[in-house]
């Protein structure tokens, strides 16, 4: 099976910092894989929040992830202070993708990347929705 790439943005419009906790670190002595999904969970919902949204309400609607895939690039240790850098490209009718770019703040080096893809969601429907135009465009102007 040939390896999952993922091509990541020349720019990021939202960054946050993160440490890594002791919860974070696995049975080998550094940052661990789901520990990583939980961590660009809430780089993307600090993403959402600066302009007011939730990943319930978005104008209206709410996401969920229908996709995800994360490269490792180095290891992680309790103690790091992981930059987290955000953000949306690839918009279809119904959703997009978020991408992350996982650092250590103090030596640069790049941890992880990380993508995941979102939809659009009604769940008093329960059903995909399209993307909301106005979040569409809010987007489209920071790219």
């Amino acid at each position: 099976m040939p390896r999952i790439k993922i091509e990541m943005p020349e720019h990021f419009t939202f960054t946050t910092e993160m440490p890594v906790r002791i919860s974070d670190i696995n049975y080998g002595g550094h940052l661990s894989n789901d520990s990583i999904v939980s961590l660009i969970h809430e780089a993307r919902v600090r993403f959402l929040a600066q302009y007011n949204y939730g990943e319930l309400n978005v104008e209206g609607v709410g996401m969920i992830m229908t996709d995800s895939a994360v490269i490792y690039k180095a290891e992680g240790f309790h103690g790091d202070v992981l930059q987290i850098d955000v953000c949306i490209s690839d918009f279809n009718k119904y959703g997009c993708d978020f991408y992350y770019l996982l650092s250590n703040k103090q030596t640069a080096v790049e941890v992880a990347h990380a993508k995941t893809g979102m939809v659009f969601f009604d769940y008093e429907e329960r059903k995909v929705t399209a993307v909301p135009q106005k979040f569409r465009d809010r987007m489209q102007k920071t790219t």
